[in-house]
């Protein structure tokens, strides 16, 4: 299995040593069907692990991402907890030997239940280093893996516009928070300045670790929250410390066409992976059309699996197996199609 990085021109992806085209086409691993979260069974119930990326892998995923809870990898806000990067290492040797890359993004705290207080408490400052400490011992265990496809220093940051009281804020989905502020107080900075700061400073032990791997991080806020933001020369300063865009795109029936001119606005000299898209707010057959218009402009594709194979969802009667039956048969029939997509 040989490393990634981008493709000359800064389209696409391709393997170190051999400089063959890659494309990630894949899926989001961040809780099974039972909605717990990876870190709340991949002790217990490892045999469940192998067996979903076995499955993943017959569907023909080349890439699949995972999210690392901070409670679960920090002991403390000094400490790293090492039973759980033993955990990580061990799952990216399964990933070797399923053929398959990592998508590696992490600082999460999905749960606030399981939020410690030492980090839900921390300010700026104390937050942002407990993130440095996370990804530095996270990329010091992953860095001899060829398994990486990248290091995601957060799910959904968003940069607010002003002060505000929570890290995490709005309606949680499905019980998670998935959104998180990187300041409560951004003085006179500007989002863009905060988010730039941000990234060098979480990044640096990666960059120091695993030099060469990429890093980027989930693009939600740059869509989904109302600031007046422009996209281009905007957006080249928000992604100046990132190697690839990462966008999460969830169009509706209305929305297909904007979405995909959406798409067509960033195009900045970087590889874009939609990393989170799905028919959640649209029916199957306009996701599809999304799918299929983005590949124009697109280097990479990651929906969901949540630990329902093939033959479960075939077999049951359930209305949500259904509607996941009918994505994971597009995901595992066009794939081939989806892949030669190597820009």
């Amino acid at each position: 299995m040989e490393r990634l990085k981008i493709s000359p021109g800064g389209k696409g992806f391709q393997l170190a040593e051999s400089g063959r085209p890659f494309t990630p086409w894949g899926f989001n691993y961040d809780h099974d069907e039972s909605m717990r979260l990876l870190e709340d069974y991949w002790e217990a119930e490892w045999p469940k692990v192998e067996a979903d990326f076995r499955e993943m892998q017959e569907m023909g995923a080349t890439a699949v991402r995972i999210h690392l809870q901070v409670n679960r990898f920090m002991k403390s806000p000094e400490q790293p907890n090492e039973a759980a990067l033993a955990r990580l290492g061990n799952l990216l040797s399964l990933a070797e030997g399923c053929g398959i890359y990592l998508d590696l993004t992490g600082s999460c705290c999905y749960r606030k239940s399981d939020t410690p207080a030492w980090y839900e408490n921390a300010q700026e400052k104390e937050r942002w280093a407990v993130q440095a400490r996370f990804w530095d011992a996270v990329s010091r265990a992953a860095a001899k893996s060829p398994a990486v496809l990248c290091y995601n220093l957060m799910n959904e940051p968003l940069s607010p516009n002003g002060p505000g009281k929570v890290w995490h804020g709005g309606t949680p989905l499905g019980g998670y928070y998935y959104v998180e502020s990187l300041t409560l107080d951004p003085g006179k900075r500007s989002r863009e300045q905060v988010t730039k700061e941000w990234i060098a400073t979480v990044s640096a032990g990666i960059r120091m670790n695993d030099p060469g791997r990429c890093v980027t991080a989930g693009m939600f806020f740059l869509f989904e929250v109302p600031s007046g933001l422009t996209l281009g020369p905007d957006l080249k300063a928000y992604a100046e410390g990132l190697d690839y865009l990462s966008v999460h795109m969830y169009p509706k029936d209305a929305t297909v066409d904007s979405n995909l001119k959406l798409l067509e606005t960033i195009q900045i000299g970087k590889p874009v992976i939609i990393e989170e898209t799905f028919p959640l707010s649209c029916t199957v057959e306009s996701h599809r059309r999304f799918l299929e218009g983005s590949r124009a402009t697109v280097s990479g594709w990651l929906g969901f699996y949540w630990g329902r194979s093939l033959a479960d969802c075939r077999g049951s009667k359930d209305m949500k197996d259904s509607f996941m039956l009918r994505w994971l048969e597009y995901f595992t029939a066009e794939g081939p199609k989806f892949k030669l997509q190597a820009r």
